[in-house]
């Protein structure tokens, strides 16, 4: 039984994560990885990302990423860890962190009240994320909670992003969606990233794609113009669903007026980040 209106940390996941998200898109975050010698960006995304679980092999990688093809993982892990260490990334992405906040939202909010209050916000929600079965979310868990408001509001959204996931996942894995089908049929509600950037980023081939394409066809989940069906919508609007079940502990405990709040302040920074031209134009087109 929840306290919240229907689907309130969704609302909030939905103003926190693209900011978090921000970061690995950014042209500061490139820099960095490669001013410690990771220069391929496949790389520096796989090192930047589960660094926080230590010197992890490509097999870690691709259970907790979930959709990327673990023939393109393991051509950068675990060789990756052999340029920096877990610990060199770490601090080199919350540089990449500070410098694209700063960036995006001006040094004046980066460093307001405001950003103090939607940190302080963000971080008791986390309060309530577990670490079982949270491989992801656990590893950053046990990282510090940065000192300066918009890496700590960087560092709370990192949390009850990766909690989030890592539910997410599950649900997947019991709706029966493999990797690539949890993207097709993704892309397929309009939300999704588009297939050029799934294929240029995850390591799939056209072919690949075709045939998860087929399998969610003889699903019926899917028509033949690759749109979904009714099935479809339904499946993924259960799958939300399930993953909103398994995300409300940090909302919960943030309480109806706290979530209101986060989410209305989160949108105010994502706002301003779209603005500033945070993401690529043809991301989800």
């Amino acid at each position: 039984m929840t306290s919240l209106p229907a689907r309130a940390g969704r609302r909030c996941h939905n103003a926190l994560n693209p900011l978090h998200s921000t970061v690995y898109f950014s042209p500061d975050f490139a820099k960095e990885l490669a001013g410690v010698g990771v220069e391929d960006n496949n790389a520096a995304y796989f090192a930047g990302r589960a660094a926080a679980m230590g010197a992890v092999g490509p097999g870690v990688i691709t259970a907790t990423f979930y959709n990327f093809n673990q023939e393109l993982v393991a051509r950068h892990v675990p060789a990756v860890w052999r340029t920096a260490s877990p610990e060199t990334v770490l601090a080199a992405r919350l540089r990449a962190a500070d410098s694209t906040l700063r960036r995006l939202l001006g040094e004046e909010a980066a460093a307001s009240d405001l950003m103090a209050e939607a940190a302080g916000l963000a971080l008791r929600a986390a309060e309530a994320c577990t670490p079982h079965a949270r491989p992801l979310y656990a590893a950053h868990a046990d990282l510090p909670v940065p000192e300066q408001p918009h890496l700590a509001y960087w560092h709370a959204a990192t949390l009850l992003r990766e909690h989030r996931g890592d539910g997410h996942l599950a649900a997947l894995i019991g709706a029966g969606l493999d990797p690539l089908e949890a993207l097709v049929s993704h892309t397929a509600t309009g939300k999704g990233m588009s297939p050029r950037w799934i294929l240029a980023t995850r390591g799939w081939r056209r072919a690949d794609w075709d045939a998860a394409s087929g399998r969610l066809r003889g699903r019926g989940l899917l028509d033949g113009e690759g749109a979904l069906t009714e099935a479809g919508v339904k499946l993924r609007q259960e799958l939300e669903e399930t993953t909103d079940r398994l995300d409300a502990a940090p909302y919960e405990h943030l309480g109806a007026a706290g979530v209101e709040r986060l989410t209305e302040v989160g949108r105010v920074f994502l706002g301003a980040a779209l603005g500033a031209g945070a993401f690529p134009a043809d991301l989800n087109g």
